[in-house]
């Protein structure tokens, strides 16, 4: 190996590290903590803290699916050099870079996604359509999706026929469930992922699909009736501590998305290296989340938590459950999200819900969805056009 092509190689992993401290920083930093910050349930720095953790957890143990699809599932027929690799992270972080220092929140997935596409056309690559069908189609529902669940769980959980220790407690053995079927690398055997679900039924020596829907329903009868507990016995301290680990979660799915994001495009450079596995690289991506969550998150919790809407503990509890949901569902699929997307929407939702037009920003949301599309389209601009400046051969 030349040293050019080390050099590009170096370049290529700080341009990722760059691009992971970015996230962190904005979307997978800022978001899953935004609601509870406005609810005053949390302080600023503190979420930033505990963000950062959790967001390095998630990529380390769930970022395999969407790094594999950003690096090999958006272009067909060539693999991006490493000047591409480059130009592609170099484009993301900066366009998200603009968004934290302006305190708009450009959509991380939209650059990336963009930038791979145009330099991997430009390049000579073809479209892989049944891939841009079904990120297309995750893209456009999420706001739909996430902002009707979160409208419908934020009007039913002030309603008095419809006590809090109930409606909470059912919400949250719907997660409780769920997470008994999220897949973690360190419950499969080596190089497959597996679930608690999975883990369980192999203990108990059950394969049947009665056995894994009676799991599921053990694990969410039982956080259920844990909250149930708590929420009756102590109803402010209780719904804290809800919505406390509904953001962790959030947190932790957020650093399983968005870490494909910064260290997808690097996994075809080092397809050769046995020394370099896809672990390692996360664990990398990982770093630099949590660095990024720690050092430059603050500003866009600030944004996010005090422009959109002004929401209680009830309501923040509304907009994390669908975020959570949406954002699992995106990673079992590998499709690469925005969690601005996600949480922004789950917040207009539940906001809507309580306060109507009043308890949103119409002018901040309107800038918030053109901010996406344009980053997405000067992205896939950017990545083209500098193909056919900057030789990548």
């Amino acid at each position: 190996m030349d040293l050019t092509l080390v050099l590009l190689f170096v370049t290529a992993g700080f341009a990722s590290l760059f691009m992971a401290w970015v996230i962190g920083a904005g979307s997978s930093g800022a978001t899953p903590f935004a609601p509870a910050v406005g609810a005053n349930t949390i302080s600023t720095m503190r979420a930033a803290f505990v963000v950062g953790i959790f967001g390095f957890t998630g990529a380390v143990t769930q970022g395999a699916n969407v790094s594999e699809a950003i690096g090999r599932g958006l272009i067909g027929g060539v693999s991006l050099p490493a000047a591409g690799v480059i130009a592609v992270l170099l484009i993301g972080a900066g366009l998200m870079a603009i968004g934290i220092r302006t305190g708009y929140p450009i959509a991380t997935a939209f650059t990336v996604t963009g930038s791979v596409i145009g330099v991997g056309l430009a390049l000579g690559g073809t479209p892989v359509w049944a891939k841009y069908q079904q990120i297309g189609t995750v893209w456009v529902l999420t706001p739909f999706v996430g902002g009707s669940i979160a409208y419908v769980i934020a009007s039913v959980l002030p309603r008095s026929d419809v006590p809090e220790r109930f409606s909470v407690a059912v919400l949250a053995g719907l997660v409780g469930g769920v997470l008994a079927n999220v897949e973690f690398s360190f419950l499969g055997p080596a190089d497959s992922t597996g679930t608690v679900a999975s883990t369980v039924q192999e203990f108990v020596g059950l394969e049947s699909v009665s056995a894994a829907i009676g799991v599921s329903l053990a694990v969410a009868l039982a956080v259920a009736g844990l909250v149930y507990w708590d929420v009756r016995r102590d109803m402010t301290g209780g719904l804290r501590r809800v919505l406390l680990t509904l953001g962790s979660l959030v947190a932790f799915s957020a650093g399983g998305s968005q870490v494909g994001l910064a260290v997808g495009p690097l996994l075809p450079l080092f397809d050769d290296i046995e020394a370099v596995s896809t672990m390692a690289i996360l664990v990398g991506g990982g770093i630099g989340i949590l660095v990024g969550s720690w050092t430059g998150a603050p500003r866009m919790i600030k944004s996010l938590a005090q422009d959109y809407s002004s929401l209680g503990p009830r309501r923040s509890i509304a907009a994390l459950v669908p975020s959570f949901l949406i954002a699992q569902v995106a990673i079992l699929l590998g499709v690469p999200v925005s969690f601005n997307e996600i949480v922004v929407s789950a917040i207009i939702g539940s906001g809507a819900a309580v306060g109507g037009r009043d308890a949103i920003s119409p002018r901040k949301i309107s800038m918030t969805i053109g901010a996406w599309i344009a980053s997405f389209a000067l992205a896939f601009v950017l990545g083209y056009g500098v193909v056919l400046v900057v030789p990548m051969a």
